[in-house]
């Protein structure tokens, strides 16, 4: 292990080392859903399925995140499942985009995710009655706390560990923060009580390694949890003001593509899955705060490529909306798709 990593690796096991000794329970359930890299698994497409998953089953759930680079200082809600009330600033765009998707499902804000357990149960006690008060676990629509981004958060207990492995770069260079991807060493894995294999969309490249080759890879870290394949696939196409177009609107189009994402392959990939023409495709940072200037140049080149719409992902509109944007942007939405008895084995608690 090179230095740096070693240096990096101490620091994060004196910090798992105090946050399990001070680790803490909240009153029910908790499904954790995060990954073991730096973004680009998937993430806030899984973490919306599986919210409206749980409410399918007769649960009432409330996600906890810790909204990267939102502003606002938790524990407060995003929403409380009646409208979002932060801005995107405040919020951070992940749990901006959640609060959007999800009708009725109270998404809260906080870097303690115990702490912001807890004052959700509160207030929504408090707010509503008795929609929100605090019943036997077992009751017939217990609540279920959906941890967000959770698999490093070691101060909350959780009852599942699932965890996101982006099929087209898994683990980058293999090495952990500041040289590679990974937030913690490999072998961490064994801690995962399910394993999903995410953006198999994408994996159709000659350099792609195929699913069985990462599975065997898997399994030198974890022998027994069940390991799932999951995609993620266009479910609609949107202009800016909300209107919803057929998917079918940029078959055999000229498009240029933009986005802000820990993988834009992955977003390319999406694009050309929808038979369009890619005429030109623009990266920035995850999270990237767009600005003006921005926009001016997405344009030039667009129109220098010749493309007919420019595209961009839910996420990166969050970011945007502020913004003069042209009457020819269009955003994809992405929906999580897992196959085989993926939601079972999760809600089997």
């Amino acid at each position: 292990m090179h230095v740096l990593e070693l240096l990096y690796y101490l620091g994060f096991a004196a910090k798992r080392y105090y946050s399990l000794r001070n680790r803490k329970h909240l009153p029910f359930r908790v499904i954790s859903i995060g990954n073991i890299t730096a973004g680009g698994t998937g993430k806030t497409p899984a973490a919306i399925a599986l919210a409206e998953e749980a409410v399918r089953r007769g649960y009432r759930p409330i996600i906890l995140t810790r909204g990267y680079k939102g502003k606002a200082r938790g524990p407060c809600f995003v929403t409380e499942g009646k409208g979002t009330l932060l801005t995107v600033t405040e919020a951070g765009d992940e749990p901006f985009l959640m609060s959007e998707k999800l009708k009725g499902v109270p998404v809260v804000k906080g870097s303690d995710r115990y702490e912001a357990g807890i004052f959700a149960l509160r207030e929504l006690r408090n707010s509503t009655g008795t929609e929100y008060p605090i019943p036997d676990p077992l009751s017939q629509a217990p609540i279920l706390f959906i941890l967000d981004d959770g698999f490093q958060h070691f101060r909350l207990s959780r009852d599942k560990d699932i965890v996101l492995v982006d099929a087209t770069n898994p683990f980058g260079n293999g090495m952990v923060f500041p040289l590679g991807r990974l937030r913690e060493p490999l072998k961490s894995l064994g801690r995962a009580d399910a394993i999903v294999l995410t953006k198999l969309e994408a994996t159709a490249g000659e350099k792609s390694r195929k699913p069985e080759d990462l599975i065997k890879e898997i399994r030198k870290y974890n022998r027994d949890s069940h390991i799932f394949l999951a995609r993620h696939i266009p479910g609609c196409l949107k202009l800016a003001s909300g209107e919803k177009k057929p998917l079918g609107l940029v078959a055999g189009k000229r498009l240029f593509g933009f986005c802000a994402l820990g993988n834009p392959d992955s977003f390319k990939a999406t694009i050309q899955s929808l038979g369009a023409e890619l005429a030109g495709y623009r990266t920035y940072r995850d999270h990237y705060q767009y600005q003006h200037s921005d926009i001016v140049t997405i344009k030039a080149e667009a129109a220098k490529n010749g493309a007919e719409w420019i595209v961009t992902t839910e996420k990166d509109i969050m970011n945007l909306r502020n913004l003069d944007l042209p009457g020819n942007i269009l955003i994809i939405g992405i929906e999580f798709s897992a196959e085989g008895n993926f939601y079972d084995e999760v809600f089997r608690l």
